[in-house]
C-alpha cells in the first residue's frame, strides 16, 4: 500500500517527470557558472563554516561527514519518532544537538544552522532526491500537496498556479521556475546571503499577501515534504545559487 500512495502522490503533480526542469535552467549563464564553480559559489563560505561547526560538535559521533552523511540530505523531510512529526534537515540537526549533546538548539535561519545545513546538503550533491516511503512522511506530504494547490492571500493564488501552470513565462523581469527544491539551502543574489527553503516559501506567501507562518511551522515543513515527493529522483544541487 505504501508504494501505491507514493505513486498516487507523484501522479497528482501537474509536472510529468520528463517535463521537470531545475531552477538552474532558468538562470543566466553567469549565475549558472557561479553555481557550478565552487571557487565562485558564495555559498561555499557557509559550507566552510558548516564544516568547522561539524568538526567542533558532530564529528565525535558521526565521523567524517563525506562518508557518514552521504545521501542523508536527499532523504529529508522525514518522520521523527521522538517528536512524532515530520522534520526537515535543519530541525533534525537541532534535535540531534538537544538529544545527544544536551545543547541549546540553534535559532532557525541563523548563520550557524544554515552553515551546518549547507555542509550536510553538499554531501548529497549529485545524488537523487529520495523522499522516505513511510506512511507518516507520505501523509505529511499529502497535506503539503493540499497547501501547494490551495489559493491563498489577497491575490488568491496557489503555488501550483504559478509553478505548474505558468512556468517559463515572465513575471515582471523574472522567469517563473518550476519551484524545485533540490538546491536548498541557497545563496540568493537578491538576499546577498544564504537562506533556507522555508525562507523562500515565506517570501512567496508574502508576495501573494497571505498570512506568513513562522519559521519551523508544521505546514511549511509539510509543504517541503510535498516538494521532495515532487522532486523525486532529480539531482541534489546543494548549495545552489539563485538570482
Amino acid at each position: 500500500m505504501k508504494w501505491l500512495l507514493a505513486l498516487a502522490l507523484v501522479a497528482a503533480s501537474a509536472l510529468a517527470a520528463d517535463d521537470r526542469r531545475s531552477g538552474a535552467e532558468f538562470m543566466s549563464a553567469a549565475t549558472q557558472a557561479m553555481q557550478r564553480d565552487d571557487a565562485q559559489n558564495p555559498a561555499m563560505l557557509w559550507v566552510a563554516n558548516g564544516e568547522a561547526e561539524w568538526n567542533k560538535s558532530c564529528v565525535k559521533c558521526h565521523g567524517d561527514a563525506r562518508s557518514s552523511m552521504r545521501g542523508v540530505a536527499a532523504r529529508f523531510p522525514a518522520f521523527d519518532t521522538g517528536s512524532g512529526k515530520v522534520v526537515n534537515l535543519s530541525q533534525r540537526i537541532n534535535l540531534c544537538l538537544e538529544r545527544k549533546l544536551h545543547a541549546a538548539p540553534l535559532r532557525l535561519e541563523s548563520e550557524e544552522l544554515l552553515a551546518l545545513e549547507a555542509y550536510l546538503a553538499m554531501q548529497s550533491r549529485g545524488m537523487p532526491v529520495a523522499p522516505p516511503q513511510d506512511a507518516h512522511t507520505r501523509a505529511a506530504a499529502a497535506r503539503g500537496q493540499q497547501l501547494y494547490k490551495q489559493r491563498i492571500g489577497q491575490l488568491n493564488l496557489s503555488c501550483a498556479q504559478c509553478h505548474d501552470q505558468q512556468w517559463g513565462k515572465r513575471l515582471a523581469a523574472s522567469t517563473i521556475p518550476q519551484a524545485h527544491a533540490a538546491a536548498y539551502p541557497i545563496y540568493r543574489l537578491e538576499w546577498q546571503a544564504m537562506g533556507s527553503l522555508q525562507r523562500r516559501l515565506r517570501n512567496c506567501m508574502s508576495g501573494v499577501r497571505a498570512e506568513v507562518p513562522p519559521f519551523g511551522a508544521q505546514e511549511l515543513t509539510e509543504l517541503e515534504a510535498w516538494l521532495a515527493v515532487r522532486d523525486q529522483d532529480m539531482k541534489m544541487e546543494s548549495p545552489g545559487v539563485r538570482p
